[in-house]
């Protein structure tokens, strides 16, 4: 994942739960008020459609809010199975928060995420549209949905429980152990409704404790969690006998030592694009993607590359990350662009397109999904001779070659920021120039840029991203502690957004 999860456009979904309370239903709990006078009865029009039409709606709410509190349910310690699972053994957490009673946390998410609650009602009873037609809907059902029909009189309801783990033989201990891994995986595929994924989603990582990012879109799915083993386990079990992820297996899943600890929290969200390139996915598509390269394909590239001139005169083997991932881990001989955010990269491939023209180009990435749309892009252009990707990214290549081409660490985007590769150290102290690649936020809480800070000039107080902030850090007095932290500080603002291929 390359970016935090922010909530989606949301302002929809509140109008149309206005809508609905101006009809006069009450779909969901409210804080209880004394009534004065006499009880009004209340007169129903039953054959009304605009009723029968509310009245369903209403019931897709009552669906959708339920899912909402029970993805925020966790069992206390010592509860292990969900015929434990009563009031009385659970709690529920959300936003930080823990919430002991019922009440409350219908409270808090009636407060706080009515709009998700919404956005997901809406997305429910689009399904039941198109898949009911107002028509029975056979019991036996093989859809890519994340929620099937089920039958209970006249009413239909949504079951995700179908793509849910059976963890009642499994030890709460065993799914809330500190050691564990993370897991990064992505999977480009038409995914017709992404907000029922997303309320799966939610609700097995919440069920399996694990923390992190999960991008879901209509062109597929991106994430990377951490847990326990046990729980990622089953987390890769639920993913691969989903319908919308057929085409996926256990190799696509990249392995790391970590856990839960390596995320602040858990989120998940729908987005245009899976990886934010900042171009509408139907104008680049993943399928258009350059030639993919198994690690094994790749590194006889690379052999040939090295040994011999003219093919690396004819070739450019493109890094298509950030520059502060390539600072710290690359490959030997790689064009690295200076650039901040992959939604950068279109603009630096028109802005030095001459320099790729005739080229054999070979892309590689973190885990591959940049590559996918990014070779994409440049193939768009027709000026290169081919265009070659590594499947799986540096992640796989590191698995079958950790003593390959590939010199120092590998970023990554949680808090660990670098996995070990080798012992090689090709990046250097910002202060004193020393080698280092351990990265740290820098020191002012408005900033969120990442230091490369030896231990030394940590002792000396060097603790910010530059100058300008160190300065600042030192010189105010003003807490900062609830100011939204900065993408850019003085010092990236005079950066060269698009820099200019060097001669190859």
């Amino acid at each position: 994942m390359e970016t935090p999860l922010h909530p989606g456009t949301l302002e929809p979904g509140v109008e149309r739960w206005h809508e609905l309370k101006g009809c006069g239903a009450r779909a969901l709990p409210r804080p209880s008020r004394k009534r004065r006078g006499a009880v009004r009865k209340r007169h129903r029009r039953p054959n009304d459609p605009q009723s029968v039409i509310i009245n369903e709606e209403m019931h897709m709410c009552f669906l959708a809010f339920a899912l909402f509190i029970n993805s925020r349910q966790v069992p206390k310690v010592g509860s292990t199975s969900p015929q434990e699972l009563g009031r009385p053994n659970v709690h529920w957490e959300c936003c930080g928060q823990q919430f002991e009673k019922v009440e409350d946390i219908h409270k808090h998410v009636a407060n706080e995420h009515m709009p998700e609650v919404i956005q997901q009602t809406e997305a429910i009873f689009k399904m039941f549209a198109q898949k009911s037609k107002l028509t029975t809907v056979p019991d036996s059902s093989s859809d890519h949905n994340v929620v099937s029909p089920q039958h209970s009189g006249t009413k239909k309801e949504f079951d995700i429980s179908k793509w849910l783990p059976d963890t009642s033989h499994i030890n709460f201990d065993e799914l809330t152990c500190v050691a564990g891994e993370v897991l990064l995986y992505y999977s480009y595929c038409d995914i017709e409704e992404p907000q029922l994924i997303c309320t799966w989603q939610k609700a097995l990582c919440h069920q399996l404790h694990l923390t992190g990012k999960v991008r879901i879109s209509k062109e597929g799915i991106n994430g990377t969690v951490g847990g326990c083993k046990r729980a990622t386990e089953q987390y890769i079990e639920a993913m691969l006998s989903h319908p919308q992820f057929q085409s996926m297996s256990a190799e696509d899943f990249k392995r790391s030592a970590g856990g839960s600890h390596c995320f602040q929290d858990l989120r998940v969200g729908v987005y245009k694009e899976v990886v934010p390139m900042g171009i509408d996915p139907a104008k680049i598509s993943y399928k258009d993607a350059g030639i993919h390269l198994t690690p094994e394909e790749f590194h006889r590239k690379l052999e040939a590359l090295y040994n011999n001139t003219q093919i690396r005169k004819d070739t450019i083997l493109l890094d298509c990350r950030n520059f502060y991932e390539s600072k710290i881990g690359n490959f030997q001989h790689c064009i690295a662009p200076n650039i901040r955010k992959f939604s950068y990269f279109p603009d630096y491939i028109d802005t030095n397109l001459e320099c790729f023209k005739d080229k054999q180009v070979l892309m590689y990435c973190t885990g591959g999904i940049r590559c996918e749309r990014g070779s994409a892009y440049l193939r768009s252009k027709a000026v290169c001779k081919e265009v070659y990707q590594l499947k799986g990214g540096i992640h796989k290549y590191l698995e079958q070659f950790p003593s390959g081409f590939y010199r120092g660490k590998l970023f990554v985007f949680d808090n660990r920021y670098a996995i070990f590769a080798n012992d090689d150290i090709i990046s250097e102290c910002s202060y004193c120039g020393v080698p280092w690649d351990e990265y740290r936020l820098c020191s002012t809480s408005y900033c969120c840029q990442l230091v490369l800070s030896c231990v030394q000039c940590r002792k000396k107080g060097l603790l910010a991203c530059c100058t300008v902030c160190q300065e600042k850090e030192s010189s105010t007095t003003e807490t900062h502690s609830g100011r939204p932290r900065k993408e850019e500080c003085e010092c990236t603002e005079k950066r060269v957004r698009i820099p200019v291929m060097l001669p190859h």
